[in-house]
Protein backbone atom coordinates (compact mmCIF):
# COMPACT_ATOMS: atom_id res chain seq x y z
CA UNK A 1 0.00 0.00 0.00
CA UNK A 2 1.66 3.53 -1.19
CA UNK A 3 2.62 5.65 1.83
CA UNK A 4 1.35 9.35 1.90
CA UNK A 5 4.41 10.90 2.13
CA UNK A 6 8.06 10.27 2.02
CA UNK A 7 9.78 11.12 4.71
CA UNK A 8 8.30 12.15 8.63
CA UNK A 9 10.75 14.14 10.79
CA UNK A 10 10.08 14.32 14.22
CA UNK A 11 12.27 16.49 16.54
CA UNK A 12 13.73 20.50 17.04
CA UNK A 13 12.60 23.65 15.01
CA UNK A 14 14.16 27.15 15.79
CA UNK A 15 13.57 30.69 14.74
CA UNK A 16 16.61 32.52 14.26
CA UNK A 17 17.92 36.20 14.70
CA UNK A 18 21.40 36.06 13.32
CA UNK A 19 23.92 38.78 13.39
CA UNK A 20 26.54 39.28 10.61
CA UNK A 21 30.00 40.53 11.99
CA UNK A 22 33.01 41.52 10.06
CA UNK A 23 34.88 39.37 12.61
CA UNK A 24 34.66 38.07 15.83
CA UNK A 25 35.89 40.69 18.49
CA UNK A 26 38.04 39.53 21.50
CA UNK A 27 36.09 38.48 24.46
CA UNK A 28 35.41 41.41 26.68
CA UNK A 29 35.64 43.10 23.42
CA UNK A 30 32.96 44.87 20.99
CA UNK A 31 32.73 45.29 17.14
CA UNK A 32 29.93 46.92 14.90
CA UNK A 33 27.33 44.77 13.56
CA UNK A 34 26.34 44.78 9.80
CA UNK A 35 23.24 43.43 9.08
CA UNK A 36 20.62 41.79 11.18
CA UNK A 37 17.53 39.28 10.42
CA UNK A 38 14.86 36.56 11.37
CA UNK A 39 15.61 33.38 9.91
CA UNK A 40 13.51 29.75 10.26
CA UNK A 41 16.09 26.94 11.60
CA UNK A 42 16.05 23.43 13.46
CA UNK A 43 17.58 20.13 13.04
CA UNK A 44 14.74 18.21 11.92
CA UNK A 45 12.65 20.97 10.59
CA UNK A 46 15.26 22.20 8.23
CA UNK A 47 16.11 18.46 7.22
CA UNK A 48 12.42 17.64 6.23
CA UNK A 49 12.09 21.30 4.06
CA UNK A 50 15.60 19.97 1.94
CA UNK A 51 13.83 16.91 1.58
CA UNK A 52 10.63 18.80 0.35
CA UNK A 53 12.26 21.65 -1.89
CA UNK A 54 14.06 17.94 -3.20
CA UNK A 55 10.81 16.99 -4.15
CA UNK A 56 9.80 14.34 -1.71
CA UNK A 57 6.29 14.76 0.30
CA UNK A 58 7.36 15.31 3.49
CA UNK A 59 5.94 15.84 7.28
CA UNK A 60 7.01 17.57 10.46
CA UNK A 61 5.79 16.69 14.33
CA UNK A 62 7.12 18.67 16.76
CA UNK A 63 6.08 22.20 18.96
CA UNK A 64 5.85 25.23 18.58
CA UNK A 65 5.01 28.25 21.06
CA UNK A 66 2.39 30.86 20.23
CA UNK A 67 4.38 33.45 19.90
CA UNK A 68 5.37 35.50 16.97
CA UNK A 69 8.70 32.79 16.93
CA UNK A 70 6.53 30.30 16.44
CA UNK A 71 4.20 31.71 13.87
CA UNK A 72 7.03 32.34 11.61
CA UNK A 73 8.01 29.03 11.97
CA UNK A 74 4.88 27.53 11.21
CA UNK A 75 4.35 30.01 7.87
CA UNK A 76 7.84 28.76 6.70
CA UNK A 77 6.88 25.18 6.71
CA UNK A 78 3.84 25.57 5.52
CA UNK A 79 5.07 27.96 2.53
CA UNK A 80 7.93 24.91 1.91
CA UNK A 81 4.83 22.49 1.40
CA UNK A 82 5.46 20.38 4.04
CA UNK A 83 2.77 18.71 5.87
CA UNK A 84 2.10 20.12 9.97
CA UNK A 85 -0.90 18.71 10.84
CA UNK A 86 0.07 17.53 13.68
CA UNK A 87 2.58 20.19 15.24
CA UNK A 88 1.81 20.80 18.78
CA UNK A 89 1.28 24.53 19.58
CA UNK A 90 2.10 25.31 23.17
CA UNK A 91 -0.38 28.40 24.65
CA UNK A 92 1.69 30.79 26.38
CA UNK A 93 5.08 29.18 25.55
CA UNK A 94 7.90 31.09 23.79
CA UNK A 95 9.16 29.15 20.06
CA UNK A 96 12.26 27.56 20.67
CA UNK A 97 14.84 30.87 19.50
CA UNK A 98 18.61 31.67 19.26
CA UNK A 99 21.12 34.12 18.38
CA UNK A 100 23.22 33.12 15.89
CA UNK A 101 27.19 35.56 15.42
CA UNK A 102 28.29 34.87 12.04
CA UNK A 103 31.68 36.27 11.47
CA UNK A 104 31.81 37.24 8.34
CA UNK A 105 35.36 36.55 7.21
CA UNK A 106 34.84 32.76 7.30
CA UNK A 107 31.21 32.13 7.47
CA UNK A 108 31.68 30.37 11.07
CA UNK A 109 29.11 30.78 13.93
CA UNK A 110 28.41 30.56 17.14
CA UNK A 111 25.25 30.47 18.72
CA UNK A 112 23.35 31.31 22.03
CA UNK A 113 19.98 29.34 21.85
CA UNK A 114 17.04 28.97 24.44
CA UNK A 115 14.62 26.46 24.03
CA UNK A 116 11.45 26.39 27.07
CA UNK A 117 10.60 22.91 28.94
CA UNK A 118 7.19 23.99 27.89
CA UNK A 119 8.30 23.15 24.33
CA UNK A 120 9.26 19.42 24.92
CA UNK A 121 7.45 16.93 22.40
CA UNK A 122 4.68 14.39 24.33
CA UNK A 123 4.81 11.45 23.05
CA UNK A 124 1.45 10.25 24.31
CA UNK A 125 0.40 13.02 21.00
CA UNK A 126 2.75 10.88 18.45
CA UNK A 127 -0.01 7.72 17.37
CA UNK A 128 1.20 5.13 15.13
CA UNK A 129 -0.63 6.19 12.01
CA UNK A 130 1.53 9.66 12.03
CA UNK A 131 4.82 7.60 11.87
CA UNK A 132 3.71 4.77 9.49
CA UNK A 133 1.78 7.19 6.99
CA UNK A 134 6.16 7.77 5.32
CA UNK A 135 8.49 5.61 3.88
CA UNK A 136 11.25 6.48 6.56
CA UNK A 137 11.66 8.39 9.81
CA UNK A 138 14.43 11.16 10.73
CA UNK A 139 14.52 12.22 14.28
CA UNK A 140 17.53 14.32 16.50
CA UNK A 141 18.15 13.14 19.93
CA UNK A 142 16.39 16.26 22.23
CA UNK A 143 13.09 15.22 23.33
CA UNK A 144 14.29 11.24 24.10
CA UNK A 145 11.08 9.54 25.31
CA UNK A 146 9.41 11.30 21.87
CA UNK A 147 11.88 10.38 19.60
CA UNK A 148 12.26 6.82 20.89
CA UNK A 149 8.32 6.53 20.90
CA UNK A 150 8.74 7.63 17.33
CA UNK A 151 11.59 5.52 16.47
CA UNK A 152 9.91 2.02 17.92
CA UNK A 153 6.87 2.66 15.78
CA UNK A 154 9.03 2.85 12.70
CA UNK A 155 11.13 -0.19 13.32
CA UNK A 156 7.98 -2.39 13.98
CA UNK A 157 6.74 -0.90 10.93
CA UNK A 158 9.78 -1.75 9.05
CA UNK A 159 10.52 2.09 8.25
CA UNK A 160 14.28 3.00 8.18
CA UNK A 161 15.11 5.26 11.11
CA UNK A 162 18.26 8.30 10.00
CA UNK A 163 19.04 9.90 13.11
CA UNK A 164 20.88 13.13 13.92
CA UNK A 165 22.81 13.46 16.87
CA UNK A 166 25.46 15.74 18.09
CA UNK A 167 24.93 15.61 22.37
CA UNK A 168 24.90 12.91 24.65
CA UNK A 169 21.57 13.22 25.99
CA UNK A 170 20.10 11.10 28.92
CA UNK A 171 18.10 7.78 27.76
CA UNK A 172 19.95 8.26 24.27
CA UNK A 173 20.69 4.62 24.60
CA UNK A 174 17.15 3.71 24.47
CA UNK A 175 17.41 5.50 20.68
CA UNK A 176 19.94 3.73 19.71
CA UNK A 177 18.88 0.25 18.85
CA UNK A 178 16.25 1.87 16.72
CA UNK A 179 19.04 3.49 14.11
CA UNK A 180 19.57 2.47 10.14
CA UNK A 181 21.39 5.48 9.50
CA UNK A 182 23.37 6.99 12.26
CA UNK A 183 24.76 10.67 10.93
CA UNK A 184 26.07 12.06 14.04
CA UNK A 185 28.32 15.08 14.84
CA UNK A 186 32.12 15.39 14.71
CA UNK A 187 32.47 15.29 18.76
CA UNK A 188 29.74 12.61 19.01
CA UNK A 189 31.20 9.33 18.31
CA UNK A 190 34.34 10.23 20.71
CA UNK A 191 32.42 10.74 23.73
CA UNK A 192 29.90 8.25 23.06
CA UNK A 193 32.60 5.34 22.89
CA UNK A 194 35.40 7.21 24.75
CA UNK A 195 37.59 5.90 21.30
CA UNK A 196 39.57 9.30 19.93
CA UNK A 197 40.27 7.12 16.75
CA UNK A 198 37.04 8.26 14.48
CA UNK A 199 37.24 4.88 12.19
CA UNK A 200 37.25 2.57 15.56
CA UNK A 201 34.82 4.88 17.20
CA UNK A 202 31.90 4.25 14.14
CA UNK A 203 33.09 0.56 14.14
CA UNK A 204 32.16 0.52 17.83
CA UNK A 205 29.09 2.19 17.28
CA UNK A 206 28.27 -0.42 14.54
CA UNK A 207 29.22 -3.32 16.36
CA UNK A 208 27.29 -2.37 19.37
CA UNK A 209 24.25 -1.27 17.83
CA UNK A 210 24.21 -2.95 14.21
CA UNK A 211 22.84 0.10 11.96
CA UNK A 212 23.29 -0.27 8.51
CA UNK A 213 25.13 2.80 8.03
CA UNK A 214 27.18 4.79 11.10
CA UNK A 215 28.65 8.03 10.41
CA UNK A 216 29.81 11.54 10.80
CA UNK A 217 30.23 14.93 9.57
CA UNK A 218 33.14 16.64 9.52
CA UNK A 219 32.38 20.07 9.06
CA UNK A 220 35.00 21.93 6.20
CA UNK A 221 36.04 18.26 5.89
CA UNK A 222 33.59 16.33 4.54
CA UNK A 223 31.87 13.41 6.03
CA UNK A 224 33.04 9.83 6.85
CA UNK A 225 30.86 6.43 7.34
CA UNK A 226 30.84 3.23 7.59
CA UNK A 227 28.63 0.39 6.51
CA UNK A 228 28.97 -3.18 5.00
CA UNK A 229 31.55 -2.51 2.62
CA UNK A 230 34.31 -0.74 5.09
CA UNK A 231 34.70 2.91 5.21
CA UNK A 232 33.49 5.98 3.45
CA UNK A 233 35.08 9.76 3.34
CA UNK A 234 33.42 11.83 1.01
CA UNK A 235 35.71 15.14 1.25
CA UNK A 236 33.65 18.82 1.61
CA UNK A 237 33.39 20.98 -1.50
CA UNK A 238 34.81 24.29 -1.61
CA UNK A 239 32.62 27.07 -1.87
CA UNK A 240 32.31 31.00 -0.73
CA UNK A 241 31.01 30.31 2.45
CA UNK A 242 28.90 33.16 3.89
CA UNK A 243 27.12 31.23 7.05
CA UNK A 244 27.56 27.61 7.72
CA UNK A 245 24.47 27.95 9.84
CA UNK A 246 22.39 24.65 8.81
CA UNK A 247 24.79 22.64 7.05
CA UNK A 248 24.12 19.85 9.08
CA UNK A 249 20.65 19.75 9.18
CA UNK A 250 20.81 20.56 5.16
CA UNK A 251 23.00 17.39 4.74
CA UNK A 252 20.48 14.90 7.19
CA UNK A 253 17.94 15.99 4.89
CA UNK A 254 19.78 15.24 1.46
CA UNK A 255 21.06 11.98 3.24
CA UNK A 256 17.20 10.73 3.42
CA UNK A 257 16.92 12.15 -0.06
CA UNK A 258 19.61 9.70 -1.10
CA UNK A 259 18.59 6.49 0.84
CA UNK A 260 14.96 6.76 -0.81
CA UNK A 261 16.43 7.69 -3.79
CA UNK A 262 18.58 3.76 -3.65
CA UNK A 263 22.02 5.83 -3.85
CA UNK A 264 25.25 3.93 -3.35
CA UNK A 265 26.46 5.16 -0.34
CA UNK A 266 29.62 7.11 -1.71
CA UNK A 267 26.87 8.66 -3.64
CA UNK A 268 25.01 9.59 -1.40
CA UNK A 269 27.94 10.81 1.13
CA UNK A 270 28.80 13.15 -2.21
CA UNK A 271 25.51 14.40 -2.92
CA UNK A 272 24.83 15.26 0.69
CA UNK A 273 27.89 17.33 1.27
CA UNK A 274 26.84 19.37 -1.99
CA UNK A 275 23.79 20.18 -1.19
CA UNK A 276 25.60 21.25 2.41
CA UNK A 277 28.39 23.17 0.72
CA UNK A 278 25.31 25.46 -1.42
CA UNK A 279 23.29 26.29 1.54
CA UNK A 280 26.52 27.69 3.18
CA UNK A 281 26.90 30.17 0.00
CA UNK A 282 23.99 32.40 1.85
CA UNK A 283 22.63 33.62 5.40
CA UNK A 284 20.55 31.43 7.69
CA UNK A 285 19.67 27.69 8.38
CA UNK A 286 17.23 27.23 5.23
CA UNK A 287 19.44 30.19 3.06
CA UNK A 288 20.88 28.24 0.52
CA UNK A 289 18.90 24.96 -0.22
CA UNK A 290 19.44 24.39 -3.72
CA UNK A 291 17.38 22.31 -6.25
CA UNK A 292 18.69 18.78 -7.52
CA UNK A 293 20.59 20.04 -10.87
CA UNK A 294 22.14 22.79 -8.72
CA UNK A 295 23.58 19.88 -6.37
CA UNK A 296 24.42 17.89 -9.53
CA UNK A 297 26.62 20.78 -11.21
CA UNK A 298 29.01 21.41 -8.00
CA UNK A 299 29.54 17.67 -8.21
CA UNK A 300 30.47 17.44 -11.75
CA UNK A 301 33.01 20.66 -11.83
CA UNK A 302 33.56 21.82 -7.93
CA UNK A 303 36.56 21.77 -6.08
CA UNK A 304 37.05 19.22 -3.21
CA UNK A 305 39.17 19.79 -0.15
CA UNK A 306 40.40 16.30 0.77
CA UNK A 307 42.38 15.58 3.91
CA UNK A 308 44.08 12.61 3.77
CA UNK A 309 43.59 11.83 7.30
CA UNK A 310 40.39 10.03 6.73
CA UNK A 311 41.20 8.47 3.67
CA UNK A 312 42.79 5.77 5.28
CA UNK A 313 40.89 2.57 4.54
CA UNK A 314 38.21 4.32 2.74
CA UNK A 315 36.38 2.89 0.04
CA UNK A 316 35.78 5.69 -2.10
CA UNK A 317 38.60 7.56 -3.95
Amino acid sequence: MPRKFDVVGVGLNATDTLILVSRMPRFGGKAPFYNEMTSTGGQVASAVVTCQKLGLRSKYIGSVGDDERGRIQLKSLQESGVDIEHVQIRENCPNQSAYIIIDQATGERTIFWSRDDCLRINPEQIAPEQITCARMLHIDGHDTAAVEHAASIASEAGIPVSVDVDTIYPGFDRVMPYADYLVASTEFPENWTREQDPFRALEMLRDEYGMKVAAMTLGSDGALALDDEGYHYSPAFVVNCVDTTGAGDVFHGALCYAVLEKYPLDRALEFSNAMAALNCKAMGARGGIQPLETAQKLIDSGERRVNSEFTKGSCSS
